[in-house]
């Protein structure tokens, strides 16, 4: 395959971007988009270049390193894949590609396709964890869980944190990310003690690191490689409104509920 590339460079986060052509010829089919980019770095490097900076790590689509717009879509063509599983027999030969960095305010570009998600982080930070002691595992029944609920669970901490929810709503929200970290906790019994200031707490860090709230397009849905549903975003709504009107946070009073 021979393909034309057109890649976002940009040499830092403080100087100005600009598509760069590239022509990665002989392309094989089968090898991932990362591969492909390995190639075109490698031809960069014999000539002197620089190569093109991208995140990348288990290339499983596993860690959530890994992650462009590429011909405006999170992670490409191909519904619930990652940009490191997507593989070149999805594009035609001769074609055109454009790729793009994470599009995000609270994203800034690092360098060329690598961007700070730094802030996803931060609300995992917050509150995306259980800090009362649970003491040894436990037989496998002597602490029961409705099915409904553990299955909501492993949906929602199948979550990689890649980013592309936020890359692809028109508002840059990362409600989709922020509410599946919080309910993979909430849903199970070992997450109650901190239900509600988990809540929150993640959802006010989600809003001071400067995302947008929810606008219903469902973008996010529709782009996550994890095939997270928007209803964890309803459920994370829910748990902030009851937290707000029956909690108050150690901070403010000086003590808990």
């Amino acid at each position: 395959m021979n393909l034309v590339l057109y890649v976002w460079r940009q040499k830092n986060a403080q100087s100005a971007g600009q598509m760069v052509r590239y022509d990665a010829k002989n392309v094989s089919p089968d090898m991932s988009f990362l591969e492909m980019l390995d190639v075109v770095n490698e031809e960069l490097i014999a000539k002197g270049e620089d190569p093109i900076a991208f995140d990348h790590d288990c290339r499983e689509g596993i860690c959530g390193s890994c992650g462009v717009m590429i011909n405006g879509q999170a992670h490409g063509p191909k519904k619930a894949t990652t940009t490191c599983q997507l593989h070149m027999r999805s594009f035609s030969d001769g074609a055109e590609i454009y790729i793009e960095p994470w599009r995000a305010k609270a994203f800034p570009v690092i360098k060329d396709l690598v961007v700070d998600r730094s802030s996803f982080d931060r609300i995992i930070q917050s509150g995306g964890y259980i800090s009362v002691s649970t003491g040894n595992a436990a037989d496998a029944n002597a602490l029961p869980v409705p099915k409904s609920n553990a299955d909501r669970a492993m949906d929602a901490a199948a979550c990689i944190g890649c980013g592309a929810c936020v890359a692809s709503c028109p508002n840059g929200s990362a409600m989709l990310f922020t509410s599946a970290k919080i309910a993979h906790l909430n849903l199970l019994p070992q997450g109650q003690p901190e239900r509600k200031e988990r809540v929150l707490n993640m959802v006010d860090t989600m809003d001071a690191e400067g995302f947008g709230s929810c606008t219903n397009h469902r973008e996010c849905e529709a782009a996550c490689p994890k095939e997270i549903d928007i209803d964890f975003i309803a459920r994370m709504n829910r748990d902030y409104f009851w937290a707000s009107l029956t909690y108050q946070k150690p901070s403010a009073r000086g003590g808990g509920e």
